[in-house]
């Protein structure tokens, strides 16, 4: 693949200072007079990583002409909901690495993992409320009610082979792109935007949520562990049938479906090298796909005025698509 046309450091250029707010707001949320529960989210705090969220609603903000307090608090909130749902999803998937080091659940078990991903989320909507518009507030509710049926609905489709691209794709629009898709909008919104640059930007969020999960899936199969720095291979684990093998099994004959369902069933080194190299073409097809979303994501950026911001935007969508194997 590809290197970025910019490397993150340049893209959140534009919103800098803003971000290192979005991190003290963020820190001071979750700050607790017991130390082993202080320690735990400091710990997470670790998860941020690319906080490509709050990085969203402060450029679709910055692109729409301010960035207020109010997308401060917004986009710390997202975060909090973003983290809540790794550190559930690591619950769910048995995941011993994140951002290179022990998941919650590695470190301290299952309980203490799920109570900290309900403590994020009360501490998000405990933060949300202090705004004195309750639109946030209820959008992001309906959001992550959004994100917990595409979750369901996804465990509920494991080793389901018959699963249509169709299918796949509501799964990922709901568990991963309508939270992006939301942080453009509310940047956006916050940010007093007409109706039409509003709903644009809440498409690009969209197409550029569904790039990154079909990404993020390609990389699950074929990325390395120590340049992620999380562990990898979890879907076939799981039974989590991505758009790579729907392509696959969509032209396959019998013989080779037969085949790659008992690579699939029996994980290993050895099968998964195998099952990469039946899927060659079909990654490829899964790269195309996202980059089609791209696409479709710069296009919504059209009607925005020149600006720093809106170049990062159009940066940022690039970006996804070009992370390294």
């Amino acid at each position: 693949m590809k290197p970025a046309v910019l490397p993150l450091h340049d893209i959140y250029a534009p919103i800098t200072e803003h971000l290192r707010a979005v991190e003290q707001l963020f820190d001071e949320e979750l700050e607790c007079d017991l130390p082993f529960l202080a320690q735990i989210c400091e710990h997470v705090s670790k998860y941020r990583g690319k906080m490509l969220r709050p990085a969203l609603t402060l450029l679709a903000a910055q692109a729409c002409g301010r960035v207020d307090r109010e997308h401060i608090t917004i986009a710390a909130v997202l975060e909090m909901v973003h983290l809540a749902t790794l550190v559930h999803d690591d619950v769910l998937d048995e995941a011993e690495t994140r951002r290179r080091s022990p998941t919650i659940n590695a470190m301290a078990g299952n309980e203490t993992a799920v109570l900290v991903g309900d403590y994020l989320i009360s501490h998000a909507y405990h933060l949300c409320s202090s705004l004195d518009s309750q639109y946030a507030s209820r959008t992001v509710a309906s959001c992550t009610n959004t994100v917990c049926e595409g979750e369901l609905l996804q465990v509920h489709e494991r080793d389901n082979w018959a699963l249509t691209q169709e299918q796949y794709l509501t799964i990922i629009s709901r568990k991963t792109a309508s939270l992006i898709s939301v942080a453009c909008m509310l940047g956006a919104k916050y940010a007093g935007a007409d109706a039409a640059t509003i709903n644009a930007l809440e498409s690009y969020g969209m197409d550029t949520g569904v790039a990154f999960q079909v990404v993020d899936d390609i990389l699950d199969l074929v990325g390395s562990e120590q340049q992620l720095g999380k562990t990898l291979g979890l879907d076939l684990d799981k039974g989590k049938v991505t758009l790579p093998i729907i392509h696959y099994l969509e032209f396959a004959d019998h013989t080779a479906r037969q085949r790659l369902r008992a690579l699939c069933a029996n994980p290993s080194d050895q099968s998964r090298a195998e099952i990469r190299d039946l899927l060659a073409d079909s990654l490829d097809c899964a790269m195309n796909f996202a980059n089609q979303r791209v696409q479709s994501a710069l296009a919504c950026t059209d009607r925005l005025p020149e600006s720093p911001a809106r170049n990062s935007l159009r940066a940022m969508a690039e970006f996804i698509v070009q992370r390294r194997y």
